[in-house]
């Protein structure tokens, strides 16, 4: 017989891990179960591996609501965040429910049981396993887990040295005196850069154009103060206020007044830099400040490796590999032992599994999104997005408090089935309106957001708060049975 849960939550990462919390807590009689496709729980902070990985933003905004931060370092390594996420899943009791292995290839709706039909495949068997459930909740991120995006570079094959995409880190990389060339120059190449010049290895980091970096403290010095002080749930409160609102203002600032937050980067990036150091080249993006997300350089770590001269910036393109490093079209050629592309990821919807509604499959570029959570036309459904101006957990706490106070109405009223219905006169409009690589080549391939509420995706988290968290369930475009 077909397994029946009343939730199943799909991937055992950051945002699976925060819903399940909020299932326990405020609807603590719901049978449940995670499952995950790999191995071991994390998602991302299990997965990459590669030197200086850490978080993009503080984490008194990324970690959880419900569960402190109590590490010395805002800026944390890898390894701390997946740690806390652990350590959060065994304290709830969340680790019990989490099903490895299980990689979730369909799911289909069925109208006449008012319930979802799953197939999953069990990675280390090889079986398949079936499932039945209420209401499905994807918290699978965005990007896929088993492959990165490298480019075709011309001539790649003639190099003689390992070609490396960080999302596949191999452990026995020895990069003590090597001449080490990294192709990119988003978040990742901004923290791997200065970890390998740790590490004795020469770096350059290949750029066609730049990106905003930095400097932020690794350390909080207002928690500093405050620790010993005061209980620490009320020292993660009050760093968490500050994070959001100094987050929330520079973001606004950035929109309306680009080149006063321009100018301000450019002041401080010259302070960290040598005297004559070309800022305009390797420094100003074409793009203005939030366009994409700004990269963090912990305690200006990447420029103090510029400043020793362990670490190169060229901005330049690639005319083709040689057998010992890369020809750039200025007519230099880069000299390279290893060669890292840190050229970004693929981005995939729900993992890659196929929704379908009684047996037809759903094409989601046909669906509107409703609250950033939920898809037009499909019922019992959710999903969770983050910020990209913001920490992505802010966005989970607000989703898995709101699902849940929607599963508790639905009860309340002796409802089975919920779905949002698309309004035809909003106009449609992407999903994201963000410009980094991954999310253009992708864009096509997602839901559409609308020209309004609820069907507009607003990166505005104090707007979410007071909309997801007190705002009322029962909204107009919804249709509950």
């Amino acid at each position: 017989m077909t397994e029946h849960l009343d939730v199943v939550v799909v991937g055992a990462g950051l945002a699976g891990i925060g819903v399940a919390y909020h299932l326990q807590q405020r609807l603590p009689g719901r049978s449940y179960a995670i499952l995950e496709a790999r191995g071991a729980s994390g998602g991302t902070w299990d997965l990459f591996r590669y030197p200086g990985i850490r978080s993009d933003i503080d984490m008194y905004s990324f970690g959880y609501r419900f569960k402190p931060w109590l590490h010395d370092r805002a800026i944390a390594d890898g390894a701390t965040i997946l740690s806390y996420l652990r350590e959060t899943a065994a304290e709830n009791g969340i680790d019990r429910f989490i099903r490895y292995h299980h990689r979730v290839e369909r799911v289909d709706w069925r109208s006449a049981e008012s319930r979802w039909d799953i197939e999953a495949h069990c990675d280390d068997t090889g079986e398949t396993v079936y499932l039945s459930a209420g209401f499905v909740w994807v918290c699978t991120g965005y990007y896929r887990y088993d492959q990165g995006y490298s480019p075709d570079f011309p001539g790649a094959d003639s190099f003689r040295g390992p070609i490396v995409h960080p999302q596949h880190w191999p452990t026995d990389l020895d990069c003590a005196g090597k001449r080490i060339v990294i192709i990119g120059s988003g978040a990742t190449a901004v923290t791997l850069a200065p970890a390998l010049a740790e590490r004795g290895a020469r770096v350059s980091v290949l750029q066609r154009s730049p990106s905003y970096v930095v400097s932020v403290p690794a350390r909080d010095p207002l928690v500093q103060k405050l620790r010993g002080r005061a209980p620490d749930r009320v020292v993660h409160a009050v760093a968490r206020a500050k994070s959001i609102g100094l987050n929330t203002a520079l973001f606004q600032v950035s929109q309306r007044y680009p080149g006063f937050v321009k100018r301000r980067i450019k002041a401080m990036q010259r302070r960290w830099l040598p005297d004559g150091y070309d800022v305009d080249t390797h420094f100003t993006p074409r793009y203005d400040p939030w366009d994409q997300r700004l990269c963090l350089a912990a305690n200006g770590d990447f420029f103090r490796a510029i400043r020793r001269g362990q670490l190169e910036m060229v901005t330049d393109r690639i005319a083709t590999f040689t057998e010992d490093g890369i020809s750039l079209e200025s007519g230099r050629n880069l000299e390279a032992d290893v060669v890292i592309t840190a050229t970004g990821l693929n981005l995939t919807v729900f993992g890659g599994a196929r929704i379908a509604i009684d047996d037809t499959d759903i094409e989601l570029p046909s669906t509107m999104g409703y609250k950033a959570m939920m898809l037009s036309g499909v019922p019992n459904l959710a999903f969770v997005v983050g910020y990209t101006n913001a920490a992505w957990t802010l966005k989970v706490d607000l989703v898995g408090e709101h699902i849940c106070r929607l599963l508790a109405y639905m009860d309340s009223h002796g409802y089975r089935t919920v779905v949002p219905v698309r309004d035809p006169t909003v106009e449609e409009a992407p999903f994201l309106d963000f410009t980094p690589n991954y999310v253009l080549r992708s864009i096509d391939s997602l839901p559409k957001q609308g020209s309004r509420a609820p069907w507009r995706l607003r990166m505005n988290y104090l707007y979410d708060l007071v909309q997801l968290r007190y705002g009322k369930v029962a909204d107009p475009a919804l249709r509950f049975s």
